[in-house]
């Protein structure tokens, strides 16, 4: 009797990667990275970081980052032979070159942010449309968004194939 459990226990587990390759084959994409890395998107991307704001922006978050890092190799230098006072002075000038590094790089963050969610939604449609087709053309009976997904080999993600074909759909129009 245990014998016969066993082994239907064992047909079923055997039979079981057979059902999942009659339904279709797993695949993983990352909607985000395949519309982030089209064409369509870098250059809009481009095109915002050659607004005169932003390029203001990134000069001024070059310029803090060039000055804390130099007031931070004079405290790293100087710390030694200076008083409790003059490195709390020290600090607090570094503190302050942070912050308004953060607030700067926030800015520039914020607004690559604001052009890739609109692109997301913009080109969300067309994903659909592209991932439809990938779907019937490749036979795919499971198809994962990456970010929902704990590990899958390179082999399993359709990403690249997504940003070929946004990048064909895009030079199409």
């Amino acid at each position: 009797m245990i014998k016969k459990i066993l082994a239907v226990l064992a047909l079923g587990m055997a039979m079981t990667p057979l059902a999942a390759l009659a339904q279709g084959k797993v695949a993983v994409v990352d909607v985000q990275a395949a519309i982030l890395q089209s064409d369509a998107a870098q250059q809009r991307l481009d095109g915002v970081r050659n607004e005169e704001g932003y390029k203001a922006d990134k000069d001024e978050f070059d310029r803090l980052r060039e000055e804390l890092d130099k007031l931070v190799r004079e405290f790293q230098k100087d710390a030694a032979v200076m008083s409790q006072e003059q490195q709390d002075t020290s600090r607090r000038r570094l503190a302050s070159k942070q912050a308004d590094l953060e607030h700067v790089g926030g800015k520039l963050q914020q607004a690559e942010q604001a052009t890739g969610q609109a692109l997301l939604q913009e080109m969300s449609p067309m994903v659909q449309e592209v991932l439809r087709e990938l779907i019937a053309t490749e036979g795919i009976g499971l198809l994962l968004q990456r970010t929902s997904v704990i590990h899958a080999d390179p082999g399993y993600s359709i990403t690249a194939k997504v940003t070929d074909k946004l990048n064909q759909l895009s030079a199409a129009n």
